[in-house]
């Protein structure tokens, strides 16, 4: 009997309604306590033990992959985002290497224009300041009023700038590739390089894959180059972010906030001086929640596993 190892903690408060479709495919499950992700030590003990994986942000390596082949055939990522699975290692040891694509385009896209609209118009400090007593109108502005930058004009990246469009906002975009010319036409979105784009934009939202390109993309020497009442979105990876380098902006003023679902170590650190900030608002890599985003990649993400194991779905 195949057996898959299933680390997605998306997915593990509702096993035991998909245990059933593994049952009916032939398939045992190995079913590990996981907090937000298996590091490369945590999967090497279950080395050779599972011919197929469902995993969410687990650290599968070169040498994870190595260990478990030859009996690992696919590797079902839950989401889209497949930058902590070692790609040319899969392609190597003959591991498939699947994901859901376009999985969180709305949920994610939302949850940048409810950023901005929270810093713009002020909402969460003017509740902070009523619940503690105090009858003051904080000063806000309108989404209209202001200049969004988007960096990575991918399916996120095209939903936030039609959503910024309809609130009236100039948007710029950057990207490594080139943006289809009908999109370019119908959003009015104006594509230009990052730092035209980080030294005009109120909101600069990162959108982008993680890859060798994008690690560290926003650093002290681009956080230079925004305006001191810029506010820094990122919905995307953390590591695009050098978190210390983004400390020191928000430390100096020399940018004005920050909204961040997505850190560079997860979960965030207690000691994080993050968590101090009254111009920072946080949230533990959410974004995506969506029943009906999820529901959707549950079924995907099992899909893919038993087609990839060679088994008619």
């Amino acid at each position: 009997m195949p057996t898959v190892l299933l680390t997605a903690p998306y997915m593990l408060p509702f096993v035991e309604r998909f245990r059933p479709v593994f049952e009916k495919h032939g398939l045992d499950l190995i079913i590990p306590d996981v907090l937000e992700r298996m590091e490369e030590a945590d999967l090497l003990k279950y080395a050779g033990q599972f011919d197929g994986a469902i995993c969410g942000d687990d650290r599968y390596t070169e040498r994870v992959i190595a260990a478990c082949a030859p009996r690992l055939k696919v590797i079902s990522k839950w989401g889209t985002g497949v930058d902590s699975i070692d790609a040319s290692a899969c392609s190597r040891y003959g591991v498939a290497l699947c994901r859901t694509p376009n999985a969180f385009t709305t949920p994610v896209a939302d949850s940048v224009l409810g950023y901005m609209l929270a810093f713009a118009r002020r909402q969460p400090w003017m509740d902070r300041e009523m619940k503690s007593g105090k009858w003051e109108k904080i000063p806000g502005k309108t989404l209209s009023e202001c200049t969004l930058g988007v960096v990575g004009v991918g399916n996120v990246g095209k939903a936030v700038v039609r959503r910024a469009r309809a609130f009236g906002m100039q948007v710029y975009g950057t990207d490594i590739v080139d943006i289809d010319h009908v999109f370019v036409g119908e959003s009015g979105v104006q594509m230009t390089d990052l730092p035209t784009l980080l030294s005009n934009s109120d909101f600069v939202s990162i959108n982008c894959d993680l890859n060798p390109t994008s690690h560290h993309l926003m650093n002290a020497d681009t956080f230079a180059l925004m305006k001191p009442t810029a506010v820094l979105i990122n919905t995307a990876r953390g590591p695009v972010v050098q978190e210390s380098a983004l400390i020191e902006a928000l430390q100096s003023k020399r940018i004005a906030g920050a909204a961040l679902d997505v850190f560079e170590f997860e979960p965030l650190p207690l000691e994080s001086p993050l968590l101090q900030m009254d111009n920072v608002m946080l949230a533990p890599h959410n974004s995506n929640s969506s029943p009906a985003a999820w529901e959707r990649v549950h079924w995907n993400t099992i899909k893919n596993l038993v087609e990839g194991l060679g088994i008619p779905f």
